[in-house]
């Protein structure tokens, strides 16, 4: 089942309870002005999102509607970072992490059949 935006800014708002946004957005490693932009439906960027989400203690495939069934490799994952863009749309985001999650199985199943 994939959450929505909104569905993540409930779930802010649920985690952050009776505190102030300060508070709030001090624990979770972002601004109050960013955390209050997220909480109120705002899209944030990668990093504020994985920020949030590690907060949350969600598994950020929720979000963008992928499988969360599957275990997490024990290897090195792959490390992206793409400049903030306010606009992205929800099927861009998917997409883009689609394709980060395909190429970092690439990368593992060439690694097996070397030998690694």
């Amino acid at each position: 089942m994939s959450l929505t935006i909104g569905d993540f800014g409930r779930l802010l708002a649920a985690k952050r309870g009776s505190r102030g946004i300060r508070a709030a957005a001090l624990d979770a490693g972002v601004s109050p002005a960013t955390f209050s932009r997220v909480e109120n439906g705002h899209m944030p960027d990668l990093q504020t999102f994985a920020r949030l989400c590690k907060w949350l203690s969600r598994d950020p495939r929720e979000f963008l509607g992928m499988e969360t069934t599957e275990a997490a490799p024990r290897r090195p994952r792959a490390v992206v970072h793409f400049k903030k863009k306010k606009t992205v749309q929800m099927g861009t985001a998917k997409a883009l992490g689609e394709l980060i999650l395909a190429a970092q199985r690439a990368v593992l199943a060439a690694e097996d059949q070397a030998g690694r």
